[in-house]
């Protein structure tokens, strides 16, 4: 079922960079999910299988950009009025059927086809009628007001390329060309599952000793958000034998496997071994804060995915790691998400020859830069930390003290969360 390389997961240095783990991904991930048609109206969202290649020009014909006068520049006096007899007029929808000829004008209307032997427009409120007359000032330059042909797509240009995930505007593009139909990937089918006999489901009353499941929620939105169709497996017990049944079963009509937590070295964390026993699993140690561990593996041929199961790193590593991972499987051409520069509202030391990502709210300062605000406690267990910022400050590995009021980079939240 995927077209992960053979090697894809091999174990890897002792710490990865996030630039080298990213690299890896986008070199070993394949879409793995077949293509299929869909009607444009249910296209939104969805990632090209095929190129979109329009058969013709948009706009297909000149047209006139203004409600007006559509004349001959030939005719226009070069200092003063000029008056034109009306012979007839265009609007969108309704072309004038003669041409224009020396001497004349047409009323024309915005997305009226350019009358034949006109070649410029003059907008109306800067003309008057007089009988059947127009009478235009001087000064227009020659084309004035004129959409010409091909100017918003050529005929057999590629307007929409596949791996491209597709937006509103994109649809009225696809539209202007023609199609009632796309072909995009199969969605991802994607199971998502945590373990843990601490765990217990929001609404169960809550034991001595029990929590409750959050990064298996994140997860499921974080994953829908991105198109794939998701299968809660609930929470699994701390039996090696029902993870594995369950990993077994899932692995059958899935595309690939998440959970977070459960792949340590503790003698309750049976996901693990479940995975070797099934199929193989890798770590990749990568030199960031929050996370570090990266478990990736294959179950029957499926990839799995282990995130941490602190709901702070689990966020992080998601967004910053494996969601382009998700995303190249999907078929999606993946681009880095931007960083923006922004004023530190804040000092911080920082170990070198890691990443590290502080969650901050942005606020503008009386001299109108923005300014990222730190959380006051970055811990990776608080995940209110998350929803009560804007974003993560991201620190280069190279860095190692941030001073207040310089420059460091922002990456807002709305840029890796869809």
């Amino acid at each position: 079922m995927t077209q992960l390389s053979d090697d894809c997961f091999a174990a890897a240095a002792p710490l990865m960079s996030v630039a080298e783990a990213l690299s890896r991904i986008r070199e070993i991930v394949r879409p793995i999910a077949g293509a299929e048609p869909v009607a444009l109206r249910a296209a939104a969202g969805r990632i090209l299988a095929a190129d979109v290649v329009a058969p013709f020009a948009v706009p297909p014909h000149d047209n006139a950009a203004v409600d007006g006068y559509a004349v001959r520049f030939a005719d226009l006096a070069a200092a003063g009025e000029t008056r034109l007899r009306l012979a007839g007029r265009a609007a969108a929808g309704h072309p004038f059927a003669g041409t224009v000829g020396a001497g004349e004008a047409v009323r024309v209307f915005t997305g009226a086809v350019m009358p034949a032997g006109a070649d410029t427009a003059f907008m109306q409120e800067d003309c008057r009628e007089d009988g059947g007359a127009v009478i235009v000032p001087a000064g227009i330059a020659r084309g004035a007001n004129r959409r010409r042909a091909g100017e918003d797509v050529a005929a057999g240009a590629t307007v929409l390329a596949r791996g491209h995930r597709l937006k509103a505007p994109d649809l009225g593009l696809a539209a202007s060309v023609g199609c009632e139909a796309l072909t995009v990937y199969r969605r991802l089918r994607v199971a998502v599952f945590s373990t843990g006999d601490e765990l217990r489901e929001p609404g169960v009353a809550l034991a001595p000793g029990a929590i409750y499941d959050a990064n298996r929620h994140v997860l499921m939105a974080f994953l829908e958000s991105l198109g794939c169709v998701v299968t809660d497996l609930g929470i699994l017990p701390d039996r090696a034998e029902a993870v594995r049944a369950a990993l077994a079963e899932a692995a059958r009509d899935h595309d690939l496997l998440f959970t977070s937590g459960g792949v340590s070295v503790g003698e309750e964390d049976h996901v693990k071994a479940a995975v070797r026993a099934l199929g193989r699993l890798h770590f990749w140690r990568i030199a960031v804060k929050p996370g570090r561990p990266l478990a990736l593996g294959q179950v029957a041929g499926v990839p799995f995915v282990g995130l941490p199961g602190n709901p702070v790193a689990a966020v992080v590593t998601f967004l910053r790691l494996a969601r382009p991972l998700v995303l190249g499987l999907a078929g999606a051409r993946v681009r880095p998400p931007a960083l923006y520069r922004v004023r530190a509202g804040f000092a911080y030391h920082k170990k070198p020859h890691r990443r590290e990502w502080l969650r901050a709210r942005l606020v503008r300062a009386e001299d109108g830069v923005p300014t990222a605000e730190t959380f006051p406690r970055q811990g990776s267990g608080i995940l209110s930390s998350i929803t009560e910022s804007d974003g993560l400050v991201e620190l280069p590995e190279d860095l190692t003290y941030v001073e207040a009021g310089s420059l460091v980079d922002f990456l807002p939240f709305s840029e890796v969360e869809t």
